[in-house]
């Protein structure tokens, strides 16, 4: 039940400007992104991230891939020419529709709605890699966000990868985050969420956090091993990556 508001909020971001909200550029808003140019942004976006994996001498099998959190499936899309199989999972109904709509000549692309706090809909050591990025933060509690990067280490294979990207601090000034508190009021008095959105200028994007030593403590009690963080200062918080593989122990 604590997810059903957060769904809400991205199935109406779908619907007003569902590539802004995935990749949010001041200047792009209100549909003005280019969809072949957003995609694009999708297939540099993993090919640094692939670089930086070989740099640091990862060996990943190219099996099958889960991007979480994949919206219209602009990094689903970029991993399908490198997995054999790739899930892209969202919490929004009408993002799953516009990812199948939009990939559907990428064929080892599956896309799947899953709305509760965890990815039970996947068994244990189901990937070679998982990968998030600018997903975790927009989800409303710590908690929450925990018990997803628990799952990701139950799902991962024994010798798989996962990548994250979580802000590990937001300043003081930047927590209170006024606009979507605007716009929740607002929401809760009956004004549209279009009319917000587009009128207004108003979204219920909500920014979270959880440190560095916190996250550290989440991925060694649920069986994984934080190999590498790579940090990141942005205007609006400290941004941390986490590579992360499995605990092997010694028999």
């Amino acid at each position: 039940m604590q997810l059903e508001p957060h769904k809400r909020n991205w199935e109406e971001l779908a619907e007003v400007d569902p590539l802004w909200a995935i990749l949010s550029n001041a200047s792009l808003q209100h549909g003005r992104w280019d969809i072949n140019d957003f995609f694009s942004t999708g297939e540099r976006e993993i090919s640094t991230m692939m670089e930086t994996v070989k740099r640091l001498h990862f060996h990943v099998n190219p099996d099958s891939v889960l991007d979480f959190g994949c919206g219209v499936g602009r990094l689903t899309r970029a991993f399908s020419s490198r997995f054999q199989t790739c899930y892209g999972v969202d919490i929004s109904e009408r993002m799953i529709e516009n990812a199948q709509r939009l990939n559907h000549e990428f064929p080892n692309c599956h896309f799947c709605l899953n709305t509760v706090d965890n990815l039970r809909i996947f068994p244990n050591d189901s990937f070679d890699m998982i990968y998030t990025n600018l997903v975790l933060q927009h989800i409303p509690h710590r908690e929450i966000i925990k018990s997803y990067i628990k799952d990701f280490v139950r799902t991962l294979k024994p010798d798989g990868l996962l990548v994250f990207q979580l802000p590990s601090h937001i300043p003081l000034r930047r927590r209170a985050q006024l606009r979507r508190r605007l716009y929740t009021a607002l929401r809760f008095a009956g004004f549209s969420h279009t009319m917000l959105y587009n009128k207004f200028g108003l979204n219920p994007m909500k920014m979270s956090y959880i440190s560095a030593e916190d996250v550290k403590a989440t991925i060694g009690g649920a069986g994984g091993q934080v190999d590498f963080v790579e940090t990141r200062q942005t205007p609006q918080y400290l941004s941390s990556t986490y590579f992360v593989t499995r605990q092997h122990h010694n028999s």
